[in-house]
């Protein structure tokens, strides 16, 4: 990469951080250039100190970095990120109400406040200075930035909308082409055209639409609030019923009635949520109602860092319920890797006639990242629901007859055909409540498990990225893959011959995918929680204990830098 710039907007919630950095973000997709941006909170409305970090580059980015570029620091609390400044790094304060001082890179003082009354009239436009300034030391087209805020704010605020470009135009003038030592503009990068911003929860939302989603029902927990919302800001344009339901107990009954009367549905939640829906869960396996979850995590146990991020869930999502019954479960590796999940996790739902589950994080959650235009010629909606016509081809339908495969065929309540019978307890191939022990129980659990074993089939592969050696591996799933991938770029570049496997469906386990163990010498598996959980899995599913692990449970994503350390001293000793 020829250019790798980090912006930092540090200070306190109701400073309008979220605001600021999205401004700047989407000023960035539109300039052509590849950002990523996530943001770290404190799990309060005003005051605590968060923080929002853009990552921009020529080339693509998917994971955070541990130095900074360029720091606004808009509270005192700030002091702690000049640990990340590098020499050349610029911090942007206001001294009349920040008081920082440091060695590290470049201050620049900038009275934002003054800069904003003057600009504009009113000095709480102050943060606008501020974006304006970052704008200006990038030398980003004005325009752009002016266009998106008139966005933001519509046109029925369209007053207010130019006094906040007049405050950022101030905050550019300010510092265009003024400030010594400035290396970060990116006027040498080629023009190119604009790409889409979006969060994995928008981006699973999306994929729900693509895949004819029609209901959703769900109770508010964050991180995976972001899903209801944006489905229900395109409720209208695209004919979806969007539920706020009481608690995570009905979202999950009230999505299962959905589904058995022929709708496409799904429920989100995080793992306090799900916590609820696990009988719900269990009458999905039960009744091989077809259901779409999305568990976005976050840490725990009870409400934990209801803010951080954390894989925490996936033993959880995996073996919740109770009875056996098979599920899938997706963990998307990167943001764009979300819609094709939440595509291919309604196909499946529908195909297997079982609950599929999509972890997502809030690391993936709360971020937004620069997306290539979704391939929408090759998704296909496979729904497996007979068919007036093909139902009078049958003659004798049983909604659970015992097949070869375990997948039953299925019809549609209202159907001309006739009764469809559903019951949560055990039953009979037709349905019906039965307690025969000796044939119908014990075929039904192994009808229903026998679904695994197709399932195993649709599980692919994991991606092999970096040294085509497989002396030296990393393991990871879900979330970790942006840090890891760069992790290993940087490994190699030491050349240290290692390669990636990254696993973004991680149940069922094909165990035949564990195979490059039998020649690896190191291995190191990396996630997001304390017990080494994927870990764990691969040796319940290969039967090979992989000791090394490099762990992070205090609510922070991984970045490459620290991968990179502990890999080295695992690997050294």
């Amino acid at each position: 990469m020829k250019i790798d710039i980090t912006i930092k907007i540090a200070g306190e919630a109701g400073q309008g951080l979220q605001t600021m950095g999205q401004l700047i973000a989407r000023s960035l997709a539109r300039s052509g250039l590849n950002v990523f941006a996530h943001q770290v909170l404190q799990s309060r409305i005003r005051g605590g100190h968060n923080w929002f970090q853009i990552r921009v580059s020529d080339a693509p980015v998917l994971a955070p970095c541990d130095t900074t570029d360029i720091l606004i620091a808009l509270d005192n609390a700030s002091s702690c990120h000049l640990q990340e400044l590098k020499k050349e790094s610029i911090l942007i304060l206001d001294s009349s109400s920040v008081k920082i001082t440091t060695d590290k890179g470049i201050v620049l003082d900038l009275p934002l406040e003054k800069i904003a009354r003057e600009s504009a009239g009113n000095k709480l436009m102050a943060n606008m200075a501020a974006v304006g300034a970052v704008c200006g030391l990038l030398e980003l087209e004005t325009n752009i930035l002016s266009d998106l805020i008139r966005e933001s704010f519509g046109l029925k605020s369209r007053d207010i909308a130019e006094l906040n470009i007049k405050a950022s135009r101030g905050g550019y003038d300010y510092v265009y082409k003024k400030v010594p030592g400035n290396n970060f503009s990116l006027l040498s990068c080629p023009k190119m055209a604009p790409k889409m911003l979006i969060s994995a929860s928008e981006s699973i939302a999306l994929g729900a639409l693509a895949a004819g989603c029609k209901f959703i029902s769900a109770y508010p927990m964050s991180p995976s609030t972001g899903i209801m919302t944006y489905l229900a800001s395109k409720s209208e344009e695209f004919g979806i019923v969007v539920e706020q339901s009481e608690d995570e107990i009905a979202s999950i009954n009230i999505a299962l009635g959905a589904s058995y009367a022929g709708v496409r549905a799904m429920t989100a939640s995080s793992g306090g949520g799900f916590a609820l829906m696990v009988e719900g869960l269990s009458l999905s396996g039960m009744t091989e109602t077809p259901l779409v979850i999305v568990d976005a995590q976050r840490p725990g146990p009870a409400t934990g860092l209801p803010t951080r991020t954390a894989q925490e869930d996936l033993e959880y999502v995996i073996f919740a319920g109770h009875g056996e019954f098979p599920r899938a479960v997706l963990a998307p590796g990167t943001i764009e890797d979300a819609f094709y999940a939440a595509v291919q996790a309604f196909n499946l739902a529908d195909k297997y006639q079982i609950p599929v589950i999509i972890l997502s994080d809030q690391l993936l959650a709360d971020s937004f990242s620069t997306v290539e235009d979704f391939d929408l010629d090759n998704i296909k909606i496979q729904r497996h629901i007979l068919t007036d016509e093909e139902l009078k081809k049958v003659k004798d339908y049983k909604r659970y007859q015992l097949t070869p495969s375990g997948i039953s065929p299925r019809a549609l309540p209202g159907n001309s055909y006739g009764l469809v019978v559903v019951d949560s307890d055990e039953h009979d191939e037709c349905g019906h409540i039965t307690e025969d022990l000796d044939f119908i129980r014990p075929e039904m659990v192994k009808k229903r498990n026998r679904k695994n074993e197709g399932l195993l089939k649709e599980m692919a592969a994991p991606l092999k990225y970096g040294s085509e050696s497989t002396r030296n591996v990393l393991i990871g799933w879900g979330s970790t893959f942006g840090a890891l991938k760069e992790a290993v770029d940087l490994l190699n570049a030491d050349n240290q011959e290692v390669s990636l496997v990254h696993f973004n469906q991680v149940w069922p386990l094909n165990k035949e995918y564990f195979d490059f163990l039998d020649k690896a010498e190191f291995v190191c598996v990396a996630e997001n929680n304390f017990r080494g959980q994927f870990a764990r899995l691969i040796a319940s599913c290969s039967g090979k204990i992989i000791e090394n692990k490099i762990n992070k449970f205090n609510g922070l994503p991984f970045t490459a830098g620290e991968i990179v350390r502990e890999y080295k001293r695992l690997k050294n000793g």
